[in-house]
């Protein structure tokens, strides 16, 4: 499903060199559920972002589906993370000044133009909520939600184009314990129903064991 293949991140800090992923290789099978954990500082979220197509590897590549994502232009990247890959992140990016449901539907008419897709449309971000048992917050903005819903909200927006794979950027962090287990639980849930596959980073070993496969990384390298 996809595959990091000799990758490595440095970033410019004026006179200095930040190499952030060192030489990483990791090949994920479709339908996968696997944790990336490790200190913070690590390197686990620039390596997801590397992963999704949000940050151009130094040197290396990342195949996804078959594509190798940085030999494409930006307009097909841009494309394939939005109707391939779904992101969930720590702190949610949810946009305040709208709801809910119009939240987990922008993804989805990014996409659609035709005003029968649109609705189409509607009516999955409807079905998603309700599932994710939101039935009765569709309405509400990101500031009127907990932690908790605002995160399952995120989820459902991750899933509205269903994608061929989840990335999930520290999605209990933010979160208690109890309400980081049911986000987790949910997680899982769609990668065993639906064999969504995942990659999770955390650095909460705990949250890491409750995926099929955890790799471990410090300073930059899987260890």
């Amino acid at each position: 499903m996809i595959k990091a293949i000799n990758v490595n991140k440095i970033y410019q800090n004026g006179q200095r060199q930040l190499h952030v992923l060192k030489d990483i290789n990791i090949n994920v099978e479709r339908g996968e559920f696997v944790a990336v954990a490790g200190p913070s500082g690590a390197g686990k979220s620039t390596l997801l972002h590397v992963l999704g197509g949000l940050d151009t590897p130094t040197d290396g590549g990342v195949i996804f589906d078959e594509i190798d994502l940085y030999e494409t232009i930006d307009f097909q990247r841009a494309k394939i993370r939005n109707e391939g890959i779904g992101f969930v992140f720590q702190f949610y990016h949810l946009m305040p000044e709208f709801s809910a449901l119009e939240n987990v539907l922008m993804p989805a008419l990014v996409r659609v133009k035709a005003q029968g897709s649109r609705v189409k449309a509607r009516e999955r971000a409807k079905e998603l909520l309700e599932t994710l048992g939101l039935q009765e917050r569709m309405t509400h903005r990101p500031g009127e939600l907990s932690g908790g819903e605002q995160q399952r909200v995120a989820i459902a927006r991750a899933l509205i184009n269903s994608p061929k794979l989840l990335l999930c950027d520290e999605p209990t962090g933010n979160l208690d314990s109890r309400t980081g287990s049911e986000v987790m639980r949910i997680l899982l849930q769609l990668n065993k129903e639906d064999s969504l596959t995942c990659v999770m980073v955390t650095h909460e070993e705990r949250v890491a064991q409750g995926a099929g496969r955890v790799i471990h990384m410090m300073d930059g390298r899987i260890i």
